[in-house]
């Protein structure tokens, strides 16, 4: 018998300084059984950091066609494609000529050895990609509950989140922009 995703609900008051976006989130987030809590909440804070209305979470590690994220426009076009980890070159390129935009957020302790061994090839693709991290990471982590009620405030190249459980401020590095 397969195991079951994990489900988390995340109320979010969010407060996108760099965009002038203020909204209030209310996600459920389903946490494939070989997720860490980690890959988990850097979607969660992807989703945070990329706020839409159109902006959805696929099925994920479930589905390796389909990104963590996506933007699908009105006639079916995929207009964003956010991918959170180390994704092989491969399946950069080819969602690059799929996805109008393409942003990559790596996160854990072997990223700066991706992002050396891929920078060349990625530096031909028009793709953004970013970093956290791993220690930011970890401590946003250990905020997680099941049902979660967050404070994130986006300013400059950081994320302050808060939580009954505590806070943390997690830094982007941009490593490529589109």
């Amino acid at each position: 018998m397969a195991l079951k995703p994990t489900i988390y609900k995340a109320k979010i008051a969010l407060s996108d300084v760099n965009r002038n976006y203020y909204d209030t989130l209310n996600l459920t987030i389903a946490q494939h059984p070989s997720e860490t809590q980690e890959r988990m909440m850097v979607r969660l804070l992807a989703f945070c950091i990329n706020a839409h209305e159109q902006l959805v979470f696929t099925k994920g590690i479930s589905s390796p066609e389909e990104p963590d994220l996506w933007i699908r426009s009105l006639d079916d076009n995929l207009d964003l494609w956010i991918d959170v980890g180390e994704p092989a070159f491969e399946r950069i390129k080819k969602a690059s000529h799929i996805a109008k935009q393409l942003k990559v957020y790596c996160f854990n302790s072997k990223a700066d050895v991706w992002w050396k061994q891929n920078e060349a090839q990625f530096s031909g693709l028009n793709i953004s990609v970013f970093q956290f991290a791993w220690e930011e990471i970890q401590t946003l982590a250990a905020l997680v509950e099941r049902t979660m009620d967050l404070s994130l405030t986006i300013t400059g190249d950081s994320a302050y989140v808060a939580s009954g459980q505590g806070e943390c401020e997690v830094n982007l590095t941009v490593l490529q922009q589109q």
